[in-house]
């Protein structure tokens, strides 16, 4: 390949572009390699790509630096790095988002501590419910078990061996989602807790997005949709 085809492509791939072409540009290009040689140019320089240039104006005066060409590698680090850079950017304008919009909703502790309660004042609801299935079950088994006595050392009947296993199977669900429930009360009120400790600092004056991250579960919450 012919030097004035490779500065070409070099000068295509540092995104410089000169429709009448360098030359007719007047700029001079000018580098030292790494063996200490000088070189002057009237277009970049394919010796120095890896090397930073000089782009001078006619006068002599400066005009710019022209940054390195750079390789396949480099060009990765690059990318990586500018992806980083705007993940970063993007998530600390979603927390100062996220900030703002939780100082809107919750102007002063009472209106988060109203929140908090008819949160779970829906779950003591389905609580109340789910206990008082479970009495309503216990109350279902205890003729069942009258009748069972009779049987006592023998083979249940097949119907009411059925209606044991449906009463036991009913109570063992039950039980489940009582447990559920009640661990939802506790992640729920973690979650105001997380809030109410961030809303504090935010009340006292902290700019929106300097405090970090919300923790995993506070941003799913947030996430979610509120009745």
């Amino acid at each position: 390949m012919s030097m004035i085809r490779r500065s070409a492509c070099l000068a295509a791939l540092i995104g410089l572009a000169a429709p009448a072409g360098w030359a007719a540009s007047g700029l001079i290009f000018t580098c030292t390699d790494a063996a200490g040689k000088k070189f002057t140019s009237d277009r970049p320089i394919v010796e120095c790509s890896g090397r930073e240039q000089r782009v001078l104006n006619p006068d002599g005066s400066l005009n710019r630096m022209l940054a390195p060409s750079l390789t396949a590698e480099e060009r990765h680090e690059l990318d990586a790095r500018e992806r980083k850079a705007a993940a970063e950017q993007a998530a600390k304008l979603e927390a100062v988002r996220r900030d703002r919009n939780l100082v809107t909703r919750y102007p002063n502790e009472a209106a988060h501590r109203k929140a908090r309660e008819a949160a779970l004042d829906d779950m003591r609801g389905a609580i109340r419910t789910s206990e008082a299935r479970l009495a309503r079950l216990a109350a279902e088994r205890k003729p069942l078990m009258q009748d069972a006595e009779f049987y006592a050392g023998k083979a249940l009947p097949a119907q009411l061996r059925t209606q044991l296993d449906a009463n036991d199977a009913a109570v063992d669900a039950q039980r489940s989602l009582n447990a559920n429930q009640n661990a939802e009360v506790v992640r729920v009120n973690a979650l105001y807790d997380a809030e109410l400790e961030r809303l504090k600092k935010l009340w006292a004056g902290a700019a929106p997005g300097s405090l970090g991250s919300l923790p995993t579960a506070v941003a799913l919450a947030a996430s979610a949709p509120r009745k």
